[in-house]
């Protein structure tokens, strides 16, 4: 049947050509890298939207409202306090109810659940949204014998799933506070972001024997920065503004997959602020089912 023949070609056609953009992507992400065999070297890679295409906490949130576990108006209440964080970065307050509250949509779950739900939401929604360029270099520093680490806001529980599933050492994330098994909702210390992100790999570094001098960072966030400036080899990853300057500035790489697959990733969310967004889409195909 022609009709049919001409899909399967079609499908074919885009099949060659994702697999071409994932060659050149990693390609482009190797080029220009020399990494020798240190002991004492390692990479931090942060998550959302440098290894991970969007945010790992929509991933989550969308998983979760997939199987029941979220109502509407959790994940309404969910996108509107990390929209509140985004935009109200600057405002003290916004920081502090924002933060109090970044997890709270798995209050009463237990700790086994959310593993077991990670588990098959990684599978479902995250396996296909690993940028290809930045799991290369991922894997080349594990080549040359360095440890690689996720550092991440996101909830340690997912960042550890998704650090095993592409081989890595290990992650850091925000601690979500648990008693008898059962989340309580509130954090323990603070989420891992900006300086906290910083001091978290500092302390990694100390503990494992590390020369920050001769590790690598990877980021697609000036609230990064602070963990940038504390290695040897820093590097912008699909970069915002304000890092792109600042990485120009102190000559730092920078590597941005984003235009090959700009059709793709619409839609997907980019920053907390996009989780927002996400939400009111979900909540309206629900009106319109």
């Amino acid at each position: 049947m022609p009709g049919l023949r001409l899909r399967r070609e079609r499908t074919g056609a885009a099949s060659q050509r994702a697999r071409a953009d994932v060659a050149a992507s990693t390609a482009e992400a190797i080029a220009g890298i020399e990494l020798p065999s240190d002991a004492r070297a390692a990479a931090f890679f942060d998550l959302d939207n440098t290894v991970l295409r969007g945010a790992s906490l929509f991933y989550l949130a969308r998983g979760m409202y997939q199987r029941g576990l979220l109502r509407t108006s959790d994940i309404l209440r969910f996108g509107r306090q990390q929209l509140q964080f985004a935009l109200g970065a600057e405002d003290p307050d916004h920081i502090v109810e924002a933060r109090a509250a970044a997890l709270s949509f798995i209050a009463g779950r237990s700790v086994e659940e959310l593993s077991r739900v990670g588990e098959e939401i990684f599978e479902e929604l995250m396996a296909d949204k690993i940028w290809p360029g930045t799991q290369a270099i991922a894997q080349l520093h594990i080549d040359q014998g360095q440890r690689v680490w996720l550092v991440t806001a996101a909830p340690v529980e997912v960042a550890t799933i998704i650090a095993r599933r592409l081989g890595l050492t290990g992650a850091l994330g925000t601690v979500a506070e648990h008693v008898d098994g059962e989340y309580t909702g509130r954090l323990v210390g603070d989420l891992l972001h900006g300086e906290d992100k910083a001091a978290a790999v500092r302390s990694l570094a100390a503990r494992e024997g590390l020369d920050l001098h001769r590790c690598s960072a990877y980021s697609d966030s000036a609230n990064d920065i602070p963990m940038l400036s504390l290695v040897g080899f820093p590097c912008a990853v699909n970069p915002d503004r304000k890092l792109r300057r600042h990485a120009r500035k102190r000559g730092w790489r920078i590597r941005d997959y984003r235009a090959r697959r700009r059709n793709t990733t619409l839609g997907i969310a980019a920053g907390t602020g996009a989780v927002a967004g996400a939400a009111v889409g979900i909540v309206a195909a629900r009106k319109r089912r």
